[in-house]
């Protein structure tokens, strides 16, 4: 299990890393959107490629950072059902979820994404937009971030079992929305009177 925990620890590691500086994208791509409005409504002049940039960069931001925000636990789930079971039973769920649901879906988009984005680079397939961009680097995205889910699938399921098995602390132990709302209030109401 140690030699797992360790694996599980380089792919958080780097899902870490590519979470971090991806989200500089989301600025860029607002940059990218305003100065392209800006010129557009001042000089009445537009391009494609800065619409379609701006799309890539969205897309990548999205795509990249999946992996990242299954990392953080934040993807979204029904809190008010899942709360209502005890943290083993939600160990259960989540390890299960990722076995039966997230590993083979994440594994047919790859086994679907590789000849698709292999076509687009060997064609050099471009937009067809007047102007646009080049559209393999966007369908590379895809494979990309679909190849890091799969790889954050798996360090989830080795840590949920390790968890289970009692080798770990719960690195993100379950609070429920009402269970944050009080701590926050409490936090605030500290705050207030010091």
């Amino acid at each position: 299990m140690a030699a797992l925990l360790a694996l599980s620890r380089a792919i958080d590691r780097v899902n870490e890393i590519i979470g971090r500086w991806v989200a500089w994208l989301i600025l860029l791509a607002v940059l990218i959107s305003a100065a392209n409005a800006t010129i557009r409504k001042a000089f009445n002049i537009s391009s494609n490629a800065w619409l379609e940039l701006q799309w890539y960069l969205f897309g990548a931001a999205f795509l990249l950072a999946a992996a990242y925000t299954l990392k953080q636990n934040e993807h979204i789930r029904i809190d008010v059902v899942y709360g209502m079971f005890s943290r083993r039973v939600q160990h259960w769920i989540d390890l299960l979820g990722h076995i039966f649901f997230l590993m083979p879906f994440t594994i047919l988009m790859i086994c679907y994404f590789v000849p698709y984005v292999s076509l687009s680079v060997r064609s050099g397939e471009m937009s067809s937009s007047a102007g646009g961009l080049i559209l393999w680097p966007a369908k590379m995205l895809l494979l990309i971030g679909f190849v890091q889910l799969g790889f954050q699938g798996v360090s989830e399921i080795i840590k949920k079992i390790a968890v289970m098995r009692g080798d770990i602390d719960d690195p993100t132990p379950f609070v429920s929305a009402h269970e944050q709302a009080e701590l926050e209030g409490e936090a605030l109401a500290d705050e207030v009177r010091s």
